[in-house]
C-alpha cells in the first residue's frame, strides 16, 4: 500500500544541466565531429601508420580543405572550452560536479561498473567518470598544443622542441586525439544503453528520481 502511495506520488521536474553548460556541449560535439573527420583526411594525406580511414569517413575533400576545416574548428573548440571553463570556476560547477575525486572512489566505482551495480542518477557523475572527464581535459590540451605546433612548425618550433621534434609530435597529436576520439565512442555507447540521460542535456530538465 505505501509502495502504491508512493508511485502515484507525481514528480517534479528539476533542472539537471543548465543553460551554459547545455550550449557549450552541442559546440563541443559539432567542433569535435569537424575535428575528427578532418583530422582524419588530414592523417591519410601523409599516414603515420599502414593503414586509412575511408574517404567517405573524413572531411574536407583534400588536405587543403580538411586544414581549413580542422583550423576553424580548432578555433570555434577553443573558444568554447575556455568560456565553459569561466563559467564552470565562476558558478562553482566543476566543485560541484567533478570533485572530489581521489584513488579509493575511482576505485570502488571502477567495481561496482564492472559488476553492473554501479547506481546512476541524472545530473550525478560518478568517480569514473570524473576521472574520463579529467583525461579527455588534459587530452584536449595536448590536442591543442601538439597541433598548434605542427601548424606552425618554424614559429613555434620552440613548442616543437619541448614535443620531442616534429615527428613525435605528429605521433603525440594523434594519440591524444585518438584519446578523444575513444572517450567520444564510449560516451555515446553509454547514451544508447542509458537513453534517459540525452533529453536533460537538451531541454535541460528531467522529472525527479526517487
Amino acid at each position: 500500500m505505501a509502495i502504491a502511495s508512493i508511485d502515484r506520488v507525481p514528480k517534479r521536474r528539476i533542472r539537471i544541466h543548465p543553460l551554459p553548460v547545455r550550449i557549450a556541449h552541442w559546440v563541443n560535439a559539432f567542433a569535435m565531429t569537424c575535428m575528427i573527420l578532418s583530422g582524419w583526411q588530414i592523417y591519410d594525406a601523409s599516414p603515420l601508420f599502414p593503414f586509412a580511414f575511408p574517404r567517405w569517413a573524413t572531411l574536407g575533400g583534400w588536405l587543403g580543405g580538411a586544414i581549413a576545416w580542422h583550423l576553424a574548428a580548432m578555433w570555434l573548440l577553443v573558444g568554447n572550452g575556455l568560456l565553459y571553463g569561466v563559467y564552470g570556476l565562476a558558478s562553482g560547477h566543476f566543485r560541484r560536479h567533478f570533485l572530489p575525486l581521489t584513488l579509493a572512489s575511482v576505485s570502488a566505482d571502477l567495481k561496482a561498473a564492472l559488476t553492473f551495480r554501479l547506481a546512476h542518477r541524472l545530473g550525478h557523475y560518478n568517480a569514473v567518470q570524473r576521472l574520463l572527464y579529467a583525461l579527455v581535459l588534459l587530452a584536449g590540451v595536448l590536442a591543442v598544443t601538439s597541433g598548434l605546433a605542427l601548424w606552425k612548425p618554424v614559429q613555434l618550433r620552440w613548442l616543437s622542441w619541448l614535443l620531442g621534434g616534429f615527428e613525435v609530435t605528429r605521433r603525440v597529436h594523434f594519440v591524444a586525439m585518438a584519446g578523444i576520439t575513444g572517450f567520444v565512442a564510449v560516451h555515446l555507447a553509454l547514451v544508447l544503453l542509458v537513453p534517459k540521460t540525452l533529453p536533460p542535456m537538451i531541454t535541460g530538465r528531467a522529472k525527479e528520481e526517487p
